[in-house]
Order: C-alpha cells, then sequence, then structure tokens
C-alpha cells in the first residue's frame, strides 16, 4: 500500500497525500480526486493499473475526508476545495515537471470541472470525468431543506441514503464501503448547499471548457444519471464514453480493469 503523506493546505488544515510512481520515466503524472463521502486509499487498485501503463499517480482525501483534518463532510465555502486542488496540482506539476492529468470521480468530478472553468493559474492538460456529479439525484425535500438549514444550521448532518448496490454490481465493494471507518454516511447542510451552487456555476459555465476531457459514465448509475453529462458529451474538446451496464463507481466494478485500461489508452493517444 502507498505511504501517506501530510500536507499543510493553505488554511492550516492538514491534507493526506498519496502517490504511485512506476519503476521508469512516467508518461505524465494523474491527480486523482475522489467522491463525496470517501477517500484517496479506495482507489489503490485503480493507481497500480495507471503506474502499470507508465503513469505517476498521486491523490489526496479533500478536506473532511478520510485521513484529512477539517470537519467531516462539511464546508463553510466551496472555494477552499479548489484552493486544495491548486495547491496540489501546482505540486504535482512541479515537483513532476511532466504532462498532468487531472481524474474527478463523482463530486470530485464536479470539484475537478468546477475547478477547470473558473481558475487559470494552473490547469491540467488533460481532464478525465467519472460520473461527475454535474446533477445528482438528489430528494427534493434535500433541495429544498439544504439552503435553508445551511443559514440557520449549517452543520446539521444530513443521511447520505446510499445503498451499495449503487455503487457497483459486486457486492463486495458496498459491503467493504460501508465497513471502511473512513467512509462518512452523512454530509452537512452548508456541504450540499455549497455543492447545488457549484452544480450550477458549472452548468452555466459548461461551454467554455477548453481542455481536452474524457467522461466516462454507468448507464444503470442511480446516483449520478447518466444523462446528466450528455450536454457536456457534445462540447468539441469532449469524448464521452457510456457504459450501459455500470453504476456508480465503474473503476470498482467487474469491468473496472477494463474502464481503467480504456482510460488509460485515451491518455495515450492524447499525450501521443
Amino acid at each position: 500500500m502507498s505511504e501517506v503523506k501530510r500536507e499543510t493546505s493553505r488554511t492550516g488544515v492538514e491534507l493526506a497525500t498519496r502517490e504511485w510512481l512506476p519503476a521508469g520515466p512516467p508518461k505524465a503524472a494523474i491527480l486523482i480526486i475522489h467522491g463525496l463521502a470517501e477517500h484517496s486509499g479506495r482507489y489503490e487498485h485503480v493507481a497500480a493499473q495507471f503506474v502499470d501503463r507508465g503513469y505517476a499517480v498521486h491523490a489526496y482525501d479533500q478536506r473532511g475526508h478520510g485521513e484529512s483534518g477539517g470537519d467531516r463532510t462539511h464546508v463553510d465555502d466551496w472555494q477552499v476545495f479548489l484552493d486544495d486542488v491548486e495547491d496540489r496540482l501546482s505540486a504535482v506539476a512541479f515537483e513532476a515537471k511532466l504532462p498532468t492529468v487531472m481524474y474527478g470521480h463523482s463530486i470530485g468530478g464536479l470539484v475537478a470541472l468546477d475547478y477547470c472553468l473558473t481558475r487559470s493559474e494552473v490547469l491540467p492538460e488533460l481532464l478525465v470525468l467519472s460520473g461527475p456529479a454535474i446533477k445528482a439525484t438528489i430528494a427534493k425535500w434535500k433541495q429544498v431543506l439544504a439552503p435553508i438549514l445551511a443559514k440557520v444550521l449549517p452543520n446539521a448532518r444530513l443521511p447520505l441514503d446510499l445503498e451499495g448496490h449503487q455503487l457497483s454490481r459486486d457486492a463486495a465493494v458496498g459491503e467493504a464501503y460501508f465497513s471502511d471507518p473512513l467512509v462518512e454516511t452523512k454530509a452537512t447542510a452548508k456541504f450540499g448547499a455549497e455543492a447545488l451552487e457549484a452544480q450550477q456555476r458549472v452548468g452555466e459555465r459548461m461551454a467554455m471548457l477548453a481542455i481536452p476531457t474524457l467522461v466516462i459514465a454507468g448507464g444503470n448509475d442511480e446516483i449520478i444519471p447518466p444523462q446528466s453529462s450528455h450536454s457536456l458529451g457534445e462540447l468539441a474538446v469532449v469524448d464521452r464514453k457510456l457504459y450501459p451496464s455500470l453504476r456508480h463507481e465503474l473503476h470498482n466494478e467487474p469491468e473496472g480493469p477494463e474502464v481503467v485500461k480504456d482510460i488509460a489508452d485515451w491518455l495515450d493517444s492524447k499525450l501521443g
């Protein structure tokens, strides 16, 4: 397993970071941004496959997640997520001196896309979005209640109502997820309100995307409807691949190795 290191963010919150390096000179450096309530340690097998293809892989636990500091699955200001991305991407780019790839899954995909549409100081050469949370399947009462609670009870914790079978057709994935002490099952009202604002911002700016992007989606994803990324897939800079029978965590489906291979093949084709 990869060694967990600590980096101090610009707000003083410690972020847990991981890296996986190939034996020889890497082709590029991939920065993985994980989804809501999970952590970067769940991507060990994904990183290993990229490493076998000659890529250096870096990841971190977003603040409030996994082994990083911060209030659990809470954020007062969404921009600190983007600040963390900027700092981690800058560090990876400086250290590796290679082309960089940003790979965001679910909420991590929303963070990555929001970053690429609103920041300009440090950008990746390529972007990969896996089931990006552009529009999630959220109960109506949460959509209505979260912005209200965010103002009066911002730390109120709401259930995520996630079920194991929604992640993968492999039952072991769900079992491991809910037995993982680093996985959360709730998020705060303020987090939800900030995420909804980020979704609106991304929707308004989506046509501005200029980075070559691969979007992958599961046709049986009950968490992030696959049709939510359809308009993104129509952009000239975007290639979109739909896996009809797969669920939310495409990399954790029985076909996961094939999915990661497809991503690596796409990266190879773009990097020449």
